[in-house]
């Protein structure tokens, strides 16, 4: 079985393509918040303009959403905290150059009953030599892709 881009414990199929593909809402800002980020793993604009609060859904920006998604490789996710109705998470991920990482504080609503993500405060985060490398090779950061 492949795991769920996610981080979670469970497949694909069975953790966000549920959510992502409508057949389930997601039941907390945690999970919604990890069926977005699979969907900018997965190159899906289309859910991430939908999985937002309606005055911030722009139609328009699902084609520069996946493009975006799909010219960087995305690496993981560590979830740091889930309190309420706030995420605050790092996701990985590698363009031509090098590895960054998007670290957010996400807030996210309830609209019409469902989750949706309002708007986040980025914090300025790289990722530190002697972390453990995103890419999953078990090497040190700056033994692997910071060379």
């Amino acid at each position: 079985m492949i795991l769920c881009v996610c981080g979670n414990d469970r497949s694909f199929n069975e953790c966000c393509q549920e959510i992502i593909e409508g057949r389930r809402d997601a039941s907390t800002p945690e999970e919604l918040m990890r069926s977005r980020y699979s969907a900018y793993a997965k190159g899906d604009g289309r859910y991430l303009v939908l999985s937002a609060i309606k005055e911030n859904r722009y139609e328009d920006d699902a084609e520069l959403i996946e493009q975006f998604a799909k010219s960087v490789d995305w690496l993981k996710l560590d979830v740091l905290n889930a309190i309420g109705d706030e995420v605050e998470f790092k996701a990985y991920y590698k363009d031509q150059q090098s590895v960054k990482v998007l670290h957010e504080k996400s807030v996210f609503v309830k609209e019409d009953g469902v989750w949706r993500y309002k708007d986040g405060e980025l914090y300025a985060s790289k990722v530190q030599r002697n972390e453990s490398c995103p890419c999953g090779s078990g090497k040190k950061f700056k033994k692997c892709c910071a060379k």
